[in-house]
């Protein structure tokens, strides 16, 4: 994954602080000229007075008017360094004198390199800091070494020799013994839940300690580890702050019987599952996983409804490479950011064998996704185990684990449970993997607007396929931006490393546009409730104080989704086409867009990020651009866009930081067709169900889902008013109507 370094969106040592600083002091700046005007006439004449007079005299103070901060700020950002012509060309348009002028700029540049400098200081600091605390770590650790053979101290002087000698004895003894229960395992046929050291450790962790007798061979205690059936002793590791509360060696047991049964639904044919017409989707026949398979998670909860799909597809990428990305839980998340909306590891039960982690035991939190209001997010708390089969054949499982079992976390994840789910990876050679994906959920789906009921009871919302299709393109995409040329069509020549800065800020917007219309936890949404706001359209509110990537202020967000009788491709096409735009997009004022930068994400049709310019009405709007991300697949379709001004995409456009950045995205998630009155691809059902193409022609039709992210007010502290949320309530009518016109639809 040499590319990842290059999909990270957050730049390091970076000081939340110093941005609202710069907007405290960065809108009122005033030169000299704006304290103190020139001496005139009348004062020279009065300090030639005497000093009596002189000290009598006031200095007469000037503020300059708001309109003219703008204008010299928006001068200043195209040319710091005016010259005499400019400086007089000004004066005489902002009816100031060309001293006012100069000093103005004058002091603007010191305030800039103040800036800089504080900031510079503030990084310094950081890393001052934090050499000091690795400097006191080896200090530490100098003073009191340990070896590596007796786990004694260093130096055998400081201990009698005979104790010295005892103790790497005893460490051999536990190498031995830890050889002896691994061949006792392979007997067994099975894993041992538990062991216990022999002869405990001085300092052993007590939190670490497991039952005696819990394995079967009455007073006979084991060493401690886990055993993963392949002879293999791995100790645990060190938990985390929040390590879980239950006993962790009955995780091992889980994640045995989750990886025999994943394997099984990985491999195992019809009638386990049940292929779609025309080769689509294979769904699961319950009725045969009941006769197959032993609950190990316990009984269905009472209302919950069964999704099980399967799919498979060859992807551009590694197979350790692929592995490595699922163990790492913000990797997993940047891999599938229109699916998985957070990620975190809870806790490192075996962080594995050798640089390849085999046998890796996580347990980890993360919050999924379909991109709709109409649609909650689904938290689950579950166990992934990656294990290596052969040498170029890997699995990594999924299953949901009883966070009931934390009292304080009663009703932590109520909504659904994860069965075996993952994907079991074979490396083809040519950088290439074969990739066979299983989804199995159980879920409460009361919640759901009825609108989406079929997409997710068809197996198509968390389903397998949309995970592949995911995995595909993206795949596709971080092989462009590991190539050293980057593809695309343009009229600037922006460099290389021009077009990648474009394409990771193209995925910050992607991201943050998915948050906002799935209410990610990610951000503090505060959900609004109006009555003139009907019950499907979501509108939320939440404020930007320290976030440079965001305009500061108060932002709202609205989202809803609508049933479309036009296929996915046509739709897709018709929203993306800057020609098109303006029958629908009011920031295009009426008229036609022109792309002046087009950068490929991959080999599929409009996978692209693009920048466009539209004819502007004022000066203003001249120095307004529209980033827009596109891409289509089998698992849908998606249209974002943002208004960035010229000068911070030319930064970006010149390989510069993409972080600092602020926009606020809006556009268009397209789902897969499924007609609200289709009912015949409920999993419960063993029906077939077909595969959804690039064209969504499942049932003639699609889901589209508009999403807007606005800035009503930039002042944090600022109360909602209610004509604020109407307005982007009528925003989006307006525009689900516009579409509907243009592409004469009802």
């Amino acid at each position: 994954m040499d590319g990842h370094g290059e999909m990270g969106l957050i730049a390091e040592n970076f000081d939340p602080s110093f941005v609202g600083r710069m907007k405290e002091d960065g809108y009122e700046s005033r030169s000299g000229s704006d304290n103190f005007e020139g001496a005139s006439g009348d004062d020279q004449d009065a300090a030639d007075d005497g000093p009596s007079k002189k000290k009598k005299k006031k200095k007469k103070y000037h503020r300059h008017t708001p309109y003219q901060i703008q204008e010299l700020e928006s001068f200043f950002k195209e040319c710091p360094h005016p010259d005499e012509k400019q400086r007089n060309e000004l004066s005489r348009r902002l009816g100031l004198e060309g001293k006012q002028i100069k000093f103005w700029f004058q002091n603007r540049r010191t305030q800039m390199k103040t800036r800089l400098e504080r900031h510079e200081n503030i990084i310094l600091r950081q890393e001052n800091e934090k050499l000091r605390a690795e400097h006191d770590l080896l200090k530490q650790a100098m003073t009191s070494p340990i070896c590596n053979n007796c786990g004694g101290p260093a130096v055998p002087g400081e201990i009698p020799y005979e104790q010295h000698q005892l103790r790497i004895e005893n460490a051999r003894l536990k190498d031995e013994l830890s050889r002896i229960c691994a061949l006792t395992n392979k007997f067994l046929g099975r894993p041992l839940s538990s062991s216990a050291s022999l002869i405990p450790s001085q300092g052993l962790n007590s939190n670490l300690e497991l039952a005696v007798g819990r394995n079967g061979f009455g007073g006979i205690t084991l060493p401690m580890g886990f055993d993963f059936g392949d002879g293999t002793m791995l100790p645990l590791m060190k938990p985390m702050a929040n390590e879980m509360p239950c006993d962790r060696s009955a995780f091992v047991d889980v994640a045995m019987a989750a990886m025999d049964e994943f394997i099984k639904m990985a491999q195992l044919e019809t009638p386990l599952w049940i292929k779609g017409l025309d080769g689509g989707i294979e769904t699961l026949n319950l009725e045969e996983y009941r006769r197959t398979f032993s609950s190990f998670t316990g009984m269905k909860p009472m209302g919950y409804t069964t999704e099980a799909t399967r799919d498979t597809g060859l992807v551009f990428l590694r197979s350790l490479a692929l592995v490595e990305t699922l163990m790492d839980a913000n990797r997993w998340a940047e891999m599938f950011p229109c699916m998985i909306s957070r990620a975190a590891t809870i806790d490192v039960l075996s962080s594995g064998t050798g640089i390849t982690g085999d046998n890796a035991l996580h347990v980890m939190d993360a919050e999924f996704q379909v991109l709709s209001p109409l649609v909650p997010a689904r938290q689950v708390r579950f166990i992934r185990f990656c294990k290596q089969h052969s040498e170029d054949v890997w699995a990594v499982v999924d299953v949901s684990i009883d966070a009931n079992q934390d009292a304080g976390n009663s009703q932590m994840f109520p909504n659904c449970r994860r069965l075996p789910s993952g994907c079991v990876i074979q490396d083809m050679g040519n950088k290439y993997s074969k990739v066979t994906w299983v989804e199995h959920w159980e879920s409460d789906d009361s919640g759901v607007h009825h609108l989406l009921r079929p997409l997710l009871s068809s197996g198509i919302g968390f389903g397998a396929n949309r995970w592949v299709a995911t995995l595909q393109r993206q795949c596709d995409c971080l092989a462009v931006l590991m190539s050293p040329d980057i593809p695309g069509e343009d009229s600037t020549g922006i460099s290389s490393a021009g077009k990648k800065s474009m394409l990771k800020l193209a995925q910050r917007m992607t991201y943050n546009f998915c948050a906002g219309v799935c209410a990610s936890s990610v951000h503090n949404w505060d959900k609004l409730s109006v009555s003139t706001v009907g019950e499907d359209v979501r509108v939320m509110t939440r404020k930007n104080i320290n976030d440079p990537g965001e305009p500061r202020g108060v932002v709202l967000s609205a989202a809803t989704s609508v049933w479309m009788p036009i296929t996915q491709q046509r739709l897709f096409d018709f929203l993306r086409n800057e020609r098109t735009r303006s029958q629908w997009d009011i920031l295009s004022n009426g008229g036609p867009m022109r792309e002046m930068v087009s950068v490929a994400k991959g080999p599929g049709h409009g996978n692209c990020v693009s920048l466009l310019r539209g004819s502007a009405i004022n000066s203003n709007e001249n120095n307004m651009l529209i980033l827009q991300e596109t891409w289509c697949d089998a698992s849908g379709a998606l249209v974002v866009y943002a208004p960035v001004d010229v000068s911070s995409i030319s930064v970006v456009m010149n390989g510069g930081d993409s972080a600092y950045v602020a926009l606020l995205p809006s556009g268009f998630a397209i789902l897969p067709g499924i007609s609200p009155s289709y009912h015949g691809g409920e999993s419960n059902s063993n029906g077939r169900l077909m595969k959804p193409d690039i064209d969504g022609s499942i049932s003639g039709g699609c889901l589209l889902t508009v999403g807007f992210q606005i800035l009503v007010n930039n002042v944090p502290t600022a109360k909602l008013t209610e004509e604020s949320v109407e307005t982007v309530n009528n925003l989006i009518s307006c525009t689900i109507q516009k579409i509907k016109a243009a592409l004469t639809v009802s």
